[in-house]
């Protein structure tokens, strides 16, 4: 059997490739831990002419709300609206029964930002990338 195994190293993804491991994980992690429950949770914010100014993506599952990618068009920030999202995407993870929260952001993006709302760092890569840094932040909610 072992002559017959081959190993394929590519920057390729098969759709059946990725939707067998996908499915062999998602099956494996309900047999241990139970239905994920998982929903995306999106919040945005549109101009009258229906163009994103602001946008927030991320999903909530196994009672967590994880903050993918936040987002303020630059003419924008400092106004409140990434608060404002939060908030909104933090509520609505509560009515879905959410207790905590977790993102990771880079050291030249937006750190400050969510310790003012409470994050606390709960890990961080050094020189991920370069000088710069990645951390891990996490909210009971």
């Amino acid at each position: 059997m072992a002559e017959e195994l081959r190993f394929v190293l590519t920057d390729v993804l098969d759709d059946e490739a990725h939707t067998t491991v996908g499915v062999g994980i998602r099956q494996y992690n309900v047999d241990q831990a139970g239905e994920t429950n998982y929903r995306r949770l999106c919040c945005f914010l549109y101009d009258p002419d229906d163009q994103v100014l602001a946008g927030l993506i991320g999903a909530t599952f196994w009672d967590w709300f994880y903050l993918d990618l936040l987002w303020v068009r630059e003419d924008l920030r400092g106004q409140g609206l990434g608060r404002q999202l939060v908030e909104e995407a933090e509520a609505e993870a509560r009515r879905r029964g959410a207790k905590g929260a977790y993102l990771d952001t880079f050291s030249f993006q937006a750190p400050g930002f969510y310790e003012k709302m409470g994050y606390q760092v709960f890990g961080e890569l050094p020189e991920f990338p370069g000088r710069h840094r990645r951390y891990f932040y996490t909210k009971t909610l």
